[in-house]
């Protein structure tokens, strides 16, 4: 394979194992590859630090007798917010004169290279993590992945952009008021949110110490159970840290989501937007959902408590060195919003305490009823032009649907939706109770397999990421081979999610197959014929069908396609799409382009 004509957007965790198992490329190779990339984004300016070559080998030692099986994260690259400390690599948090040099590593980042990631290096952050919009920043600011002249979204912008420009398979951020949720839903990728105090803060510059928490950032929904299991490890010196085991979860069929009044939305004039959370509200209800209208009134209140109550007091005890005795050498914007936090007073916390604890009774009342809320991530987005001319309000403004959250102490997880013409990006928000974050990943699986999604930045669409079902949700069900308009995301793959049929896996057949562009359609179909000699291995995906559902789907297949055996690469054999072999005669013979999806690429 020729590393310089791939990215790695396309590529999943599993995806970039089966490349090394293959021997299509080394991790040495790879990680090569990526920093020749990041050279040629440099003015993004998504990095504040890039490891060199010398510096990476450390981690690929690491590896050094050791295999997949033994590492899940074997070889898989990572980028890092630069307030998460990496051992020997300088901490700023967006402030030189703030920065330090820690002997180790956060411990989240420990975990994550035991299990054998590789990080490439310190992604630029709105500075202090105090900001939506990602241009608050003395490295600049950084330019939105799919059109610079939007903004990037932050606080966590490098780490977003970084995951959306293929350079990294995932990326560590924090999100304390949405600085996880907004750049990922303005970079077309996906940012988990976890519950607070699931992964420990410890190595970590905090923002606001009691709520802040480290947010991962993936192309992959499929990615995210794995990263969250092996970054979540109860730490008993960090005070904030929860000792709580997430066990995993599968969607319902049906199901109920909340979504604010109309009257209570805000969109900011943002036609677009407006009319694609409808949509996305559509599309929720396909899915199995039944929409239910609450009154999002005291999640709103409870979002004014962040910026207009005492909480921005530990913002200034964070930066408390910095304000006191250099304040010139923060941001304007910053050091206007954190300086004014050292003037609270005690009854100012109880008071709003107070209320808070008023409002979380109030909206955990309303979660109780239904499985989870769904909401734009932002109401809007911006230029970057129309942001440095003013600041404060259009920055408040893109926290509408996201400062309550870990207020109130919830689960969320920031979902891609749709790109117009001009590149401008709209996703939604799914918000649960603590603790459910699997739960919600489960819901994000469904989401993403069931969109012909983009990733990121990238000219990839979401094909290939296998979910890992549990041998127990599979029974009464049968594995079904497709080869063609049934793959996920094509034309007729709705067929198979009409009839909950579950995507496990993409694979391929063993050497003895050719495969036909069969004539005839719209949709175009093709065909799978086993042969005995001069053939090829050919891309197909595994799903999985309850046996209730079959009947109705065997019953539509036209002629001269049927059902059959089909035998896999491993030599396992499954009931897969066939054709009858007479119709080689009218229909081109694609096997060399290995897939159907290659075929249609190749049109």
């Amino acid at each position: 394979m020729n590393l310089s004509d791939i990215s790695i957007a396309g590529m999943n965790i599993e995806k970039l194992h089966q490349h090394y198992r293959n021997q299509d490329f080394s991790v040495e190779q790879l990680i090569e590859h990526i920093l020749n990339q990041a050279e040629q984004y440099k003015a993004n300016n998504s990095w504040i630090y890039l490891l060199n070559k010398s510096e990476i080998d450390i981690y690929l030692n690491n590896l050094n007798n050791r295999t997949i099986d033994e590492l899940p994260l074997y070889g898989i690259p990572f980028a890092i917010k630069d307030n998460i400390d990496l051992a020997g690599v300088p901490t700023t948090a967006a402030c030189p004169e703030f920065s330090y040099t820690p002997e180790k590593s956060a411990i989240v980042v420990e975990n994550l290279i035991a299990a054998g990631a590789i990080p490439i290096g310190k992604t630029n952050l709105d500075q202090f993590a105090t900001g939506l919009v990602g241009t608050r920043s003395p490295y600049g600011e950084t330019h939105n992945s799919l059109n610079p002249q939007w903004v990037s979204g932050g606080s966590s912008s490098g780490s977003a952009v970084t995951v959306a420009q293929g350079l990294v398979s995932f990326s560590l951020g924090t999100d304390t008021a949405g600085s996880g949720r907004i750049p990922a839903a303005f970079n077309n990728i996906i940012g988990l949110k976890p519950s607070r105090g699931l992964l420990t803060n410890q190595g970590v510059v905090p923002a606001c110490q009691s709520l802040d928490c480290i947010a991962i950032f993936s192309m992959y929904s499929q990615d995210l159970s794995l990263l969250l299991d092996i970054s979540t490890k109860y730490n008993p010196e960090d005070p904030f840290s929860k000792n709580i085991a997430l066990s995993a979860s599968n969607p319902k069929q049906e199901f109920r989501f909340a979504v604010p009044k109309p009257e209570q939305l805000e969109f900011f004039g943002n036609a677009y937007f407006q009319e694609q959370f409808q949509e996305a509200v559509k599309q929720m209800e396909k899915l199995g959902g039944q929409k239910v209208m609450i009154d999002f009134a005291p999640f709103m209140a409870a979002a004014k408590l962040l910026y207009e109550g005492p909480w921005v007091t530990e913002r200034y005890l964070a930066a408390k060195d910095i304000v006191d005795n250099k304040p010139e050498v923060l941001l304007d914007v910053i050091r206007n919003i954190i300086e004014p936090g050292k003037d609270h007073k005690a009854t100012d916390v109880y008071s709003a305490l107070y209320q808070l604890l008023k409002y979380k009774q109030q909206t955990d009342l309303i979660l109780a009823d239904v499985d989870f809320l769904m909401t734009p991530t932002a109401g809007t987005i911006y230029d970057i032009e129309q942001v440095n001319s003013d600041p404060i309000k259009l920055n408040s403004n893109l926290g509408y649907y996201t400062n309550y959250m870990n207020l109130l102490d919830y689960s969320a997880i920031a979902l891609p939706f749709s790109l117009n013409e001009e590149k401008m990006p709209f996703g939604i928000t799914i918000v649960a109770q603590a603790f459910e974050d699997k739960q919600l990943i489960s819901y994000a699986k469904q989401w993403q397999g069931s969109l012909k999604l983009s990733l990121g930045a990238m000219p990839w669409q979401f094909f290939d990421a296998p979910i890992n079902i549990e041998a127990s949700s599979l029974q009464e069900n049968i594995n079904l081979v497709v080869c063609g308009a049934h793959m996920s995301g094509l034309a007729l793959n709705h067929q198979l999610l009409e009839r909950d049929a579950v995507f496990i896996k993409s694979c391929s057949t063993s050497s003895n197959y050719k495969l036909y562009a069969l004539p005839g359609g719209p949709p175009e179909r093709p065909g799978l014929i086993r042969q005995t000699k001069s053939a090829n291995k050919i891309a197909v995906e595994v799903w999985s069908m309850p046996l209730k559902h079959f009947g109705s789907f065997l019953a539509g297949i036209p002629h001269p396609l049927g059902l059959g055996k089909v035998e896999l690469e491993d030599g396992s054999f499954e009931t897969g799409f066939i054709c009858e072999s007479y119709i080689e005669n009218d229909a081109t013979d694609i096997s060399h382009l290995g897939g159907w999806r290659s075929y249609l690429q190749s049109k």
